[in-house]
């Protein structure tokens, strides 16, 4: 089972975003391993259960520069990555950069704009930089998406292709709140806390030494091999058509170092990557057609993993 922070310093950061976000604690515990990971996340729900609250709640807690993109099917590449303009009083073209320029970017309902559009992410994501005529401009470090999307309204989205996908390290479902989690938020509601109210908790000076502890933990050979052993599987199972890459892999390795340090272990064990496997690997794959039931997709990806999972022999 899924347990609390045991460092005092990162429990603050969780009580701070659960001042807004009620009763969802796991969802609020692995986005902040997402976080510590180096990673970008994809909130994927249907619509009013809290997914751009906790992207703008977890930025907000963070005591770094960001921004919010309100995707629509008229965006263009210019619209979030900047323009350059003729500055006449100096005779020189100026970049002027967009709103992809912070630390926390939260990408609101990201499927809804073109192809095209949702490209120029790719390489921010994956070099925390971006390339305008022939220039290339850093961006701010740390860098992270946060991207919601509502995945059972089709008309006029675009769905983010697997080489998108594969760029954000988790994918989390927040759910419905249960009966007296609701009843709290509508008793809540006019005098209660809400994103914008919430002050910095972190800052980034100190976000960045606890990515940098994040990398040092330790995962033993056994546990390497264990972890290569799942994503292998997913590439041969009867029921995924396309398995996990290697990318993913080491978002697995990341994420489990991520959820090893939150819980004050400077070394992974065999938990750390189960906890890890859904939510970094599902998705990434790709069921097969046959094996398909009703539900979201994300349902019948938990499953298949949960098979694969069940195949491969856990290290003592």
């Amino acid at each position: 089972m899924p347990t609390t922070p045991t460092r005092p310093e990162v429990m603050k950061l969780q009580q701070n975003i659960e001042k807004v976000i009620k009763g969802k604690t796991d969802i609020v515990r692995h986005a902040m391993i997402c976080v510590l990971a180096r990673g970008h996340l994809l909130l994927e729900d249907v619509p009013g259960v809290g997914k751009t609250t906790l992207a703008q709640c977890l930025a907000r807690s963070l005591n770094l520069s960001f921004s919010r993109i309100q995707f629509t099917s008229d965006m263009l590449p210019s619209d979030i990555l900047g323009v350059t303009l003729y500055d006449q009083a100096r005779r020189e073209f100026d970049f002027k950069p967009g709103p992809l320029f912070a630390n926390i970017v939260v990408a609101d309902e990201i499927n809804r704009t073109t192809p095209k559009t949702q490209s120029a992410l790719l390489e921010a994501m994956n070099n925390a930089q971006v390339s305008i005529e022939k220039q290339t401009y850093d961006l701010p470090r740390p860098f992270m998406v946060l991207a919601t999307q509502n995945p059972i309204e089709f008309h006029g989205t675009f769905p983010l292709p697997k080489s998108q996908m594969d760029r954000f390290m988790m994918r989390l479902h927040i759910g419905y709140p249960d009966l007296e989690n609701e009843i709290t938020v509508l008793r809540e509601q006019r005098t209660g806390f809400s994103a914008e109210r919430l002050d910095p908790v972190v800052s980034g000076e100190q976000m960045i030494e606890w990515q940098e502890a994040v990398d040092g933990v330790l995962v033993s050979d056994d546990l390497l091999t264990y972890l290569a052993r799942v994503v292998q599987a997913t590439r041969t199972s009867a029921e995924i058509v396309l398995g996990a890459s290697t990318r993913a892999a080491l978002a697995l390795r990341g994420a489990a170092q991520g959820k090893a340090w939150l819980e004050g272990r400077d070394y992974c064990i065999p938990d750390d990557i189960k906890e890890m496997v859904i939510p970094v690997l599902a998705h990434r794959i790709m069921v097969k057609e046959g094996f398909e039931s009703a539900g979201f997709s994300h349902e019948q990806e938990t499953r298949a993993l949960r098979h694969v999972m069940a195949q491969v022999e856990v290290p003592l």
